[in-house]
């Protein structure tokens, strides 16, 4: 019953986030596939990643035409596979409430996954700087890695991914908010999409800790 609420609620908002931004179609369904994905993953429901796979599709065009090219391409070609092969493998790894089961870092995957993060972000973001139109290289590659790096984690059902996510939601709102500022098209959905995943990060990291101490 909870679910249901959450959902019609998160449809209802963005609706009228939609009609009040006058992004009647796309930005309404940025808002609303980008939240029901966030709040499906953070009570560990597979169908997550529908909204996951939505997603992706709709910011690839909108990164696309505000000149994030990194986002843009990453959302398209690695972002969309990478809801795949999540749906399939949350499926083979259910308990017995249907939900998914939980694992969590050492200390040597903390070092590798903040290493990788670091250096991946560096090597992006001086590519990105050779194309004349990109926009905010660093901060885009930045955004990109992380979130391609919690991405691989929940799909591996680490808890630890929620916190990655809470750091890439900080590069995030910088991005939007900077594109909002310069009139960016539909940037201002992409905007509230990142300060709703700011707080359903924080909620999934609580709730995922919970579940990993309860098992």
């Amino acid at each position: 019953m909870k679910n249901k609420i959450v959902t019609i609620f998160t449809i209802i908002f963005s609706i009228i986030c939609g009609i009040i931004s006058k992004d009647y179609f796309l930005g309404t369904l940025i808002l609303a596939s980008g939240l029901l994905n966030a709040y499906y993953a953070s009570i560990g429901k597979t169908y997550n990643y529908i909204f996951g796979a939505l997603y992706c599709l709709l910011s690839a065009y909108v990164s696309y035409v505000n000149g994030l090219y990194a986002m843009a391409i990453l959302s398209l070609i690695i972002y969309f596979p990478l809801q795949i092969q999540g749906y399939i493998s949350w499926i083979k790894k259910k308990d017995n409430n249907n939900e998914v089961k939980i694992r969590k870092f050492t200390f040597k995957s903390s070092v590798i996954i903040v290493s990788s993060c670091v250096v991946g972000s560096v090597l992006l973001g001086l590519l990105l700087t050779k194309i004349p139109t990109q926009q905010l290289a660093f901060l885009d590659s930045s955004s990109n890695i992380i979130n391609l790096c919690g991405i691989i984690l929940m799909n591996l059902r680490f808890q630890e991914c929620w916190i990655v996510w809470l750091f890439n939601n900080s590069i995030d709102l910088s991005i939007w908010l900077i594109s909002f500022i310069n009139k960016g098209p539909n940037s201002l959905m992409m905007l509230l999409v990142s300060i709703g995943y700011l707080l359903i990060n924080i909620y999934g990291l609580y709730k995922w800790i919970k579940k990993s101490r309860d098992d």
